[in-house]
């Protein structure tokens, strides 16, 4: 963790929740060992997300919360503080937020809390958070416009700062109904980016993908996003998440369709956090690549990649490149090289 009291710039926030999983294998799984006590939760896939390419001393520049309850395991900690980010780590006078994930055949999974959980508001950020370039908000449309009011009245009133952040929006999944639809429209005006997953986007219209990832359909939806405009000056993108399919990138000026990562799907260990983690990524390329969408698109996919090949979350090592320097490899290997070669493969 970084020290505290000292004055850095965060390039990237998440309000996601912190999460401890409780994750139970599908019938057919030739291991039935459940897993217990998992780090998870979206915030956490998120800041993993932004923390992959953010080594040592940029660690410090991705920022999260995580509110630790009476039964924290104290053996989560130390993963937490291995990866050096400006996470808040705030005691909780009740239990720690906990889910129970089951999963069955055809990728379905099943989720439930165990405890309560304690959702993150605007007013959970310190200054520090507060003055970040980028924020990942996933919630209902209405919590999604009003977070980001208040995020913006307290950037003004607080750090006398009148520039607008990126704001990358994730829906909730329950609400991405047509019910919602004219709530999404009005959330839309205040984001930068919407990104639902392709079952979502299609929910929120009333269909149905029957047979795997109709693209076509994808398409027509977000064109009907971008017709509507987002952002406050009607220049921000749709980024739909479509599983082996990769995502679709669109806005007024690009529409792009990139691979997923994984050519090989025996690669998939766990597709839990792949679209959290996909985000946090995503939304840290679109600071540091100038706003290039796509390329923020490509970090967002090798960031996805890393998250969905073992249960929870990738595992970071540190080697000595020289007597003073070290480098990072995230489940054996380089972050930069996965990006460079995905780069090279769609460009």
């Amino acid at each position: 963790m970084a020290a505290s009291g000292t004055s850095k710039e965060i390039d990237f926030c998440t309000l996601g929740m912190f999460i401890i999983d409780d994750i139970y294998p599908p019938p057919d799984a030739a291991d039935q060992t459940p897993r217990i006590n998992v780090i998870g939760g979206a915030g956490t896939y998120s800041a993993v997300g932004a923390r992959l390419f953010s080594p040592p001393p940029s660690s410090s520049s991705v920022g999260w919360l995580v509110d630790t309850g009476t039964d924290f395991p104290p053996e989560l900690r130390d993963p937490i503080s291995s990866w050096q980010t400006s996470v808040l780590l705030r005691p909780r006078d009740a239990l720690t937020t906990r889910g129970w994930n089951g999963y069955g055949e055809n990728d379905y999974r099943a989720f439930k809390y165990l405890t309560e959980k304690k959702r993150l508001t605007a007013d959970d950020l310190t200054p520090e958070l507060l003055a970040a370039k980028s924020f990942h908000l996933i919630c209902s449309p209405k919590r999604c416009v009003e977070m980001v009011r208040r995020i913006l009245d307290r950037r003004r009133d607080e750090l006398y700062n009148s520039s607008r952040p990126l704001i990358v929006w994730e829906p909730v999944p329950d609400l991405c109904t047509p019910a919602e639809l004219q709530n999404t429209y009005e959330a839309l005006e205040q984001v930068d980016v919407i990104s639902p997953n392709h079952e979502e986007l299609a929910a929120l219209f009333g269909f149905h993908h029957t047979s795997g990832v109709d693209k076509q359909a994808i398409q027509q939806q977000t064109n009907k996003l971008l017709a509507r405009g987002i952002g406050p000056t009607n220049d921000g993108s749709v980024v739909v998440r479509a599983g082996k399919e990769g995502c679709f990138i669109a806005n007024l000026n690009k529409r792009k369709w990139l691979p997923a990562y994984c050519e090989n799907s025996s690669r998939v260990i766990d597709p839990t956090g792949g679209g959290n983690g996909f985000l946090g990524g995503f939304a840290v390329g679109l600071v540091r690549a100038n706003g290039d969408v796509v390329e923020a698109g490509r970090w967002g996919s090798v960031a996805a990649s890393f998250c969905i090949e073992q249960v929870g979350v990738p595992e970071l090592h540190t080697i000595m490149s020289t007597a003073t320097c070290t480098d990072e490899l995230w489940n054996e290997e380089s972050v930069d090289d996965r990006l460079k070669e995905y780069r090279e493969r769609t460009l």
